[in-house]
């Protein structure tokens, strides 16, 4: 930045690049409306008031707010690379986004953090990175990699990383496990992300005492309240399956509690979706909707976030701060007209064209051969069933007895649930039943299975489970749908089993038509058939679940004797 040039053009001496003239200016740091002209030289704001520039827009009293921030995300949940990605989050006024890679680190370990940091230096969008800590997210399971602090480490001063993502393991936080206070310590000068689904005050204080500044698994109000209360920022989420922001919005608003500690994030969003409305702007939409104060939803969306990462010259229309802006019709719809990165509108940025990865990120699905009887369940008197929560990645433990198993199997609301270990080929599997999926018949499959992402399988008969992991290998990774051994239904995603390399255009169709498939197959239309099949793999989210170690009580933190 030449700080005489700036000074010199906020005095006026020199045009501006660019000036917006006849804004409504939201402020985030006053909570006012200022009408006015924005001065952008260099891609930073000058200044605000009355301008002229070498280039002028007349904005006609719409409203200008700072570029949202998304202040949690997996990428690769969105299962399109980051510069497809990037793209249609800056359509819907994101210009910053906070990403823990934990997903595409638990299949390539250190050769995929250097691609995605090398991803981060190409996309337009102000792309951060939280390296993640949980790889793998817990020893109840097998993924691709180990990551531990000294190999974390070697990326801690790159100017794109933040941070250490998500510490999901909480029992090990509480019980001192040393490789888990070795990445603490390793990052203590720097923000910790946590994922605390509530457990007792005091095991919320010794999580928080351990240096861990954040959580979005929030479900409700009561839980992020206390959460505040301890010190944490909040991140309120909705995403596509995860669906948080109205139970917490409604009791901050109906309370009035103050604001300055949440910030918005999707976690989990598909492209389709953010295609349809966007992801903060959606957030901040949802909650004026609810009736929080539109310039209050703003600060939450923008600058909040940026205090809470120690983001500088990000999160407002100010001096010096980067001239990433949204300018909005109307604040209550939150129709964006335009949106501004680094003072160029995004519409009219070329879209990157080449996409390139490493060649071992790209053959990603390895298991073992699998007997006839890999998916068999020995009859018992009672089973630990998965119970599918609409619209949450919780689940509920479900006790059934043997009748009311072979009922729930005869009916349709039981089926067969299973994880294959796809990295190694080591011959880890293991099957349970789940309750509320809703398949009629057929198999649904998936190399997305949080946060190990073997493969995960839902089926009603053996066959067709185990034809879906051969059709998974087949194409490289992705989703399967299996109906009476053949393929009916399936989206490759080649780039570790996690995403496309395609453009938007392309995958979103692709996308559409294969989880209108499984909901022509008999998947609730309560759930998302795939990103709520990804969770049910994932070991540190209550109550049960299911690894290629076995079915898993994550209350009881204990494998179940279904096998």
């Amino acid at each position: 930045m030449n700080k005489e040039k700036m000074i010199n053009t906020a005095l006026g001496k020199e045009l501006p690049d660019l000036v917006l003239k006849n804004a409504n200016i939201i402020n985030v740091f006053t909570g006012e409306i200022l009408h006015g002209d924005i001065a952008v030289t260099d891609g930073i704001i000058v200044g605000t008031g009355e301008y002229r520039g070498k280039e002028e827009r007349d904005l006609h009293d719409r409203y200008v707010a700072p570029g949202f921030i998304n202040a949690h995300v997996h990428v690769e949940s969105s299962m399109v690379s980051p510069e497809v990605y990037a793209a249609e989050e800056m359509k819907w006024g994101t210009t910053t986004i906070i990403t823990d890679p934990h997903e595409i680190a638990n299949v390539g370990g250190m050769t995929a953090l250097d691609e995605i940091l090398k991803a981060a230096e190409r996309v337009q969008i102000n792309y951060y990175v939280m390296l993640p800590s949980c790889v793998p997210c817990t020893p109840f399971e097998h993924s691709g990699a180990v990551l531990n602090a000294e190999e974390l480490k070697v990326w801690k001063e790159n100017p794109h990383v933040l941070g250490l993502g998500e510490m999901m393991n909480s029992v090990g936080v509480l019980s001192c496990d040393k490789t888990v206070l070795d990445k603490l310590y390793a990052f203590s000068d720097k923000v910790i992300d946590g994922h605390f689904p509530m457990g007792s005050k005091k095991e919320l204080n010794a999580y928080v005492s351990a240096g861990i500044a954040t959580d979005h698994e929030s479900i409700c109000y009561e839980e992020a309240v206390e959460k505040i209360r301890a010190g944490m920022a909040v991140l309120v989420r909705e995403g596509s399956a995860s669906k948080n922001l109205e139970n917490i919005m409604r009791g901050i608003i109906k309370n009035g509690i103050d604001t300055s500690r949440l910030a918005f994030c999707t976690d989990d969003k598909h492209l389709a979706d953010i295609r349809k409305e966007g992801t903060i702007r959606y957030n901040i939409k949802k909650s004026i909707a609810l009736g929080l104060d539109p310039v209050r939803a703003i600060q939450i969306g923008t600058i909040n976030a940026a205090k809470i990462y120690g983001l500088k010259q990000i999160g407002a229309i100010a001096c010096g701060y980067k001239a990433d802006m949204v300018v909005i019709d109307d604040l209550r719809e939150m129709t964006v007209s335009a949106v501004y990165k680094d003072g160029r509108e995004v519409s009219k940025i070329k879209p990157l064209s080449e996409i390139s990865y490493d060649t071992r990120l790209l053959s990603p699905v390895s298991f073992a051969p699998l007997a006839d009887d890999a998916f068999v369940i020995p009859e018992r008197d009672s089973y630990s069933v998965i119970g599918v929560i609409e619209h949450q990645i919780v689940t509920k433990k479900i006790t059934m007895t043997n009748a009311e198993l072979k009922a729930g199997l005869a009916d349709g609301s039981v089926r067969k649930i299973a994880v294959v270990e796809r990295h190694n080929a080591t011959g880890f599997h293991a099957a349970g039943y789940i309750k509320g999926y809703g398949l009629k018949h057929g198999a649904v499959a998936s190399t997305v299975a949080h946060d190990s992402h073997n493969i995960v399988i839902v089926g009603d008969n053996d066959s067709d489970m185990r034809k879906a992991c051969d059709e998974l290998k087949r194409i490289g990774g992705g989703y399967v749908i299996i109906e009476d051994g053949k393929t009916v239904g399936e989206l490759p995603l080649p780039l570790g089993g996690l995403m496309s390399l395609k453009s938007a255009d392309e995958f979103i169709p692709q996308l559409d038509a294969v989880i209108e498939k499984a909901y022509a197959m008999g998947v609730s239309r309560n759930i998302d058939p795939f990103i709520t099949l990804s969770f049910m793999a994932l070991p540190v989210l209550p109550e049960i679940r299911i690894t290629d170690c076995g079915v898993f009580d994550v209350t009881a933190f204990q494998f179940v004797d279904n096998e």
